[in-house]
């Protein structure tokens, strides 16, 4: 095999453009495109021409020799997801450019955030001649979770930031920091200064814990320890009290496997990252040995994804422990490529002899509900609720009436995000997003389109897909955006008009 796609693929399909035998799956016109893990390399139809490797943003795809040992999982990985798949067309789908929309007055668009999502409809929008587009991120850095939400030793995802980076130089495009929209500026000033407004601000709350003590000191969010480690600025002044030798996460994704992770690497090895260093601070005067991650449901069920499993296996600073008996009550076999490998990698971890004494571990607990966190003053603990599959339905479970407290100090949900609400801006509450048809902004749940107003990535679609799942996301949006106004667009003011609003309201703007 010439090449292999490995754990840091971004999804967002640069190597399946620039591939010319298209050999790289699921493009985005494919209907797993969405759900999939990560992108496939065929290795039959590769011609090892290299030009995947130059295209990736972030070094996802290596060579088969030069594989590290942790990454050589990978080479059986892309060769089976094509196995008994058929016949695919010798090219790849080109998308066609998008059209110059009619009238002298050139295109003006706002996009609200900065993250991915916001990133690419911008890149989107300026391939049109002469489109402008002003960003307004209410933080002072830009690119949301790309920047906030990457743990600092995923150096190769985080390199993504170039790419967005290059996207800020190009003609057109303008970036105002340190403004919140319906703050510091309204809904209407948007509207008054720009032919649309692209919303594109994200899932930034957190679903929390239901549970009696989930208010206790000692329990927080995942996404909040994350932002800490990150130096995000809204945790600036937070405190993890990293002393005891137990973590307990609920909820197991990939931000559940990036905190335990960060919490059992040696801090020498972090040291040299981008990580936060009152972070790293704390990590060196920590006593963690074990991270549990609990689930409620079984393996088959694992809500992280291939890649990040693999590079876990891989962790030189913690064993990774899996119990048996987890996997044998997960079910059938699934038919789901990566859910399969998931099991089977899951299954050599199960079969390993028990770590070392002394040696950190992380340990991957299915069928855990919790169901109370312990403690008076603080958390001193968390109870897990045994469960078990619901006979003929494996994607559910029920609790058996058994239960157990694991002693800890420390509890980080990681169960989800949602969006929050936009002043001036629709928001279907249930739902957790703007309400939208296909991006085009509605005045309400099933309700009509508004003019002028769009919505892209996670408050549009949800907290759903990867980073990369925002481009096709982000070109949906922006095409519509362009038809709605193919028949040209009334005058604006001019745009120093808009420089002088923002520098006005910034200044009244309290610090972030």
């Amino acid at each position: 095999m010439p090449h292999v796609v490995t754990q840091s693929c971004c999804g967002d399909a640069s190597c399946v453009y620039a591939c010319p035998v298209n050999c790289i799956h699921p493009t985005p016109d494919e209907p797993d495109f969405h759900t999939s893990d990560m992108l496939y390399i065929d290795p039959a139809a590769c011609v090892d021409c290299g030009a995947c490797v130059s295209a990736c943003p972030v070094e996802a795809i290596t060579p088969h020799t030069k594989l590290a040992p942790s990454e050589l999982p990978f080479v059986q990985i892309n060769a089976d997801f094509y196995k008994d798949r058929g016949e695919r067309p010798l090219l790849a789908p080109v998308t066609p450019p998008l059209p110059a929309p009619a009238g002298r007055e050139p295109l003006r668009v706002a996009i609200v955030g900065s993250g991915p999502a916001a990133m690419y409809a911008a890149d989107e929008l300026l391939t049109v001649p002469g489109a402008q587009v002003n960003m307004f991120e209410r933080l002072p850095v830009p690119y949301g979770l790309a920047w906030a939400g990457v743990a600092p030793d995923h150096r190769r995802t985080r390199q993504v930031t170039g790419l967005f980076d290059r996207m800020r130089q190009q003609v057109g495009f303008r970036l105002f920091t340190g403004v919140e929209v319906g703050s510091d500026l309204t809904h209407e000033d948007l509207l008054a200064h720009h032919h649309a407004v692209v919303y594109a601000v994200g899932a930034s709350s957190d679903r929390r814990l239901a549970v009696p003590g989930h208010d206790l000191p000692g329990v927080a969010t995942a996404t909040e320890f994350v932002a800490w480690y990150n130096g995000h600025p809204g945790q600036a002044g937070a405190r993890f009290d990293l002393s005891g030798p137990r973590v307990v996460v609920i909820g197991n994704g990939n931000v559940a496997l990036d905190v335990a992770r960060v919490l059992t690497t040696d801090p020498d090895a972090l040291d040299g990252t981008d990580i936060a260093r009152p972070a790293l601070e704390a990590l060196r005067a920590g006593g963690v040995e074990e991270v549990v991650i609990a689930a409620r449901r079984g393996p088959a069920q694992s809500a992280f994804t291939l890649p990040e499993l693999i590079g876990l296996i891989g962790n030189p600073h913690a064993d990774l422990v899996v119990d048996p008996a987890d996997l044998a009550a997960a079910g059938p076999e699934p038919d789901d490529h990566a859910t399969a490998h998931k099991l089977r990698l899951l299954r050599e971890v199960a079969g390993r002899p028990a770590p070392a004494p002394g040696r950190k571990r992380i340990v991957l607990r299915y069928f855990a509900a919790p169901v109370g966190v312990a403690g008076e003053e603080r958390a001193s603990g968390v109870e897990l609720a045994r469960t078990e599959p619901v006979p003929g339905d494996e994607t559910r479970v029920r609790v058996t009436g058994e239960s157990e407290v694991l002693e800890t100090g420390l509890v980080l949900s990681s169960i989800g995000y949602r969006g929050v609400p936009v002043p001036g801006v629709p928001f279907d509450e249930s739902a957790g997003i703007v309400p939208n048809r296909d991006g085009r902004v509605l005045d309400a749940p099933g309700g009509a389109p508004l003019p002028g107003v769009y919505a892209t990535g996670w408050i549009k679609r949800g907290p759903t897909g990867f980073l990369g799942t925002n481009k096709t996301c982000a070109q949906e949006t922006v095409r519509l955006l362009v038809q709605d106004l193919k028949e040209g667009r009334r005058a604006l003011p001019d745009p120093a008009e808009l420089a002088r609003l923002v520098g006005s309201r910034r200044t009244a703007a309290a610090p972030v």
